[in-house]
C-alpha cells in the first residue's frame, strides 16, 4: 500500500541524507519548483499520499520524515520547533533548492511556521494547517476544564505526551490501537483512517525509540513557547493561507497565523483534524490556487 505514485503513475522516489546531525529519509516527486510538505504527530510523510499525485503534476514535492518519526533517525534530543526547521532547511538545500513554498499540519505546520520565522528569505509562501501555536493556545485547549470537555478539539493529550515515561509504559505494545483510536477520535470521518494508514504509524512508532521521539516534540513546549514569543515579535513578510476544519481547530488556525502575519487567507474544509486524509482533493486544489503565482 506504500507504493505511491505521481500523478503520472511513477512511483515516488525514497531517499536519505544526513543535515544538521541527523539522517533524514524522504520522498520526493513530480516536477517543478519545490513544495516541502511537513507532516504532523504521530505520522509520517505518509500522511500526504493522497495529495501528492494531485500536486506533484504542479511542483516537485519534498516530503520528509521529521527527525525521530517514519524512517528517520531518532536522536535523544532536538525535538523542538527550531531544531526541527533547522533540519529541514538543510535537507530541502541539500537537495539543491535554496527557496521553496511549504505545507504543514499539526505539529508539521508549527514547525512550517519555525522555518518561515527562522528563515523567511527561503520561504515563498506558507500554508499552515490545523494547529495551534505554543504559547498562542495549545496550553488552554489542553486544561481539564468543561468548555474543552464539551467541545470536539479538547487536546487532553498535550499534558500526558509531556509527562516523561508514563506515555511510553502505557502505549508500547498497544501502538496500533492507541493510535487508531486517538486518530479516529479527531476526525469528522473516522473511515478516512485506513488500515494502511494505522500500520505505518504502528510500524514507525512500535520501532526502536519511537514512542519516545514522537512523546519529546511535547517536552519542548517550553521551549517552543520562549522562540515562538520572539519570532512573533516580526511578522511574517511571506503570504500565508491558514487552512482549518469545520469539525476541529477551524477558525482559531486564521487567529493563530493574524498574530503573525499581515497577509493571511483562510480556507476551512467540512471534515476534522487529518485534512489531507479525510479531504485530500479539496486540500490539494486550494494548495495548488495558493501557491501557483
Amino acid at each position: 500500500m506504500l507504493n505511491i505514485t505521481d500523478h503520472e503513475g511513477n512511483p515516488v522516489t525514497h531517499g536519505r541524507a544526513t543535515v544538521n546531525g541527523v539522517r533524514l529519509h524522504y520522498v520526493i516527486a513530480g516536477k517543478g519548483e519545490p513544495l516541502v510538505l511537513v507532516h504532523g504527530v504521530p505520522k509520517t510523510w505518509y500522511y500526504w499520499h493522497r495529495i501528492i499525485p494531485i500536486l506533484s503534476e504542479f511542483y516537485t514535492v519534498i516530503a520528509p520524515d521529521v527527525r525521530g518519526f517514519g524512517d528517520s533517525f531518532r536522536p535523544k534530543d532536538g525535538y523542538d520547533m527550531e531544531t526541527v526547521a533547522d533540519d529541514i532547511v538543510a535537507l530541502v538545500g541539500e537537495l539543491g533548492y535554496d527557496r521553496f513554498r511549504l505545507a504543514g499540519e499539526d505539529w508539521g505546520a508549527a514547525f512550517a511556521y519555525a522555518i518561515a520565522a527562522k528563515y523567511p528569505e527561503k520561504v515563498q509562501k506558507l500554508s499552515y494547517g490545523e494547529m495551534l501555536l505554543p504559547g498562542f493556545g495549545l496550553e488552554e485547549w489542553s486544561n481539564l476544564s468543561a468548555e474543552n470537555v464539551k467541545s470536539n478539539h479538547f487536546l487532553w493529550h498535550v499534558n500526558f505526551f509531556h509527562v516523561r515515561d508514563i506515555p511510553e509504559l502505557l502505549i508500547t505494545g498497544r501502538e496500533k490501537l492507541f493510535w487508531e483510536t486517538w486518530m479516529k477520535n479527531e476526525t469528522y470521518d473516522p473511515a478516512a483512517i485506513t488500515p494502511d494508514c494505522v500500520d505505518e504509524w504502528a510500524r514507525t512508532s512500535s520501532a526502536p525509540g519511537g514512542l519516545r521521539a514522537i512523546f519529546e516534540v511535547y517536552r519542548e513546549t517550553f521551549k517552543n513557547i520562549e522562540d515562538d514569543t520572539r519570532w512573533a515579535q516580526t511578522k511574517l513578510p511571506m503570504p500565508v493561507l491558514a487552512v482549518g476544519s469545520e469539525y476541529f481547530i477551524g477558525t482559531e488556525v486564521k487567529n493563530q497565523m493574524e498574530r503573525v502575519s499581515d497577509n493571511v487567507t483562510y480556507v476551512q474544509l467540512d471534515c476534522g483534524h487529518s485534512m489531507a486524509l479525510e479531504r485530500p482533493r479539496q486540500l490539494a486544489d486550494h494548495l495548488i490556487e495558493f501557491f501557483k503565482d
